[in-house]
């Protein structure tokens, strides 16, 4: 059971740092959004393709849009807390009474 233990153990450590990755991505793109950048810059162009997606999805279910604002970044950002709050230490406390022993970083 350790096995299984250690292995979710091992997916709430990916998940988290995913989460906090993506989180800082959502960020920067949102404050691109505020000024003009180029639009051929790769920094720029990685950040769209990675935000405007998930944007999409969102202003499709929700359109948040209110004077020109666009408030999707907003629920993004607050749908990735969520899921740090929630998801992470479930996995975590599954992995603990799979048999896993507490994660340290040394």
């Amino acid at each position: 059971m350790f096995v299984i233990g250690n292995f979710l153990l091992a997916i709430s450590v990916i998940v988290d740092a995913a989460l906090g990755i993506y989180w800082w991505i959502v960020v920067a793109s949102a404050v691109l959004s505020w000024v003009n950048p180029d639009p051929y810059n790769p920094i720029v162009r990685f950040l769209r393709s990675a935000t405007e997606p998930v944007y999409y999805r969102i202003r499709r279910v929700l359109p948040l849009t209110f004077g020109g604002v666009d408030f999707s970044p907003i629920v993004l950002l607050l749908g990735i807390q969520f899921l740090q709050i929630f998801l992470v230490p479930t996995l975590r406390q599954m992995a603990l009474q799979a048999g896993a022993q507490p994660f340290r970083a040394y």
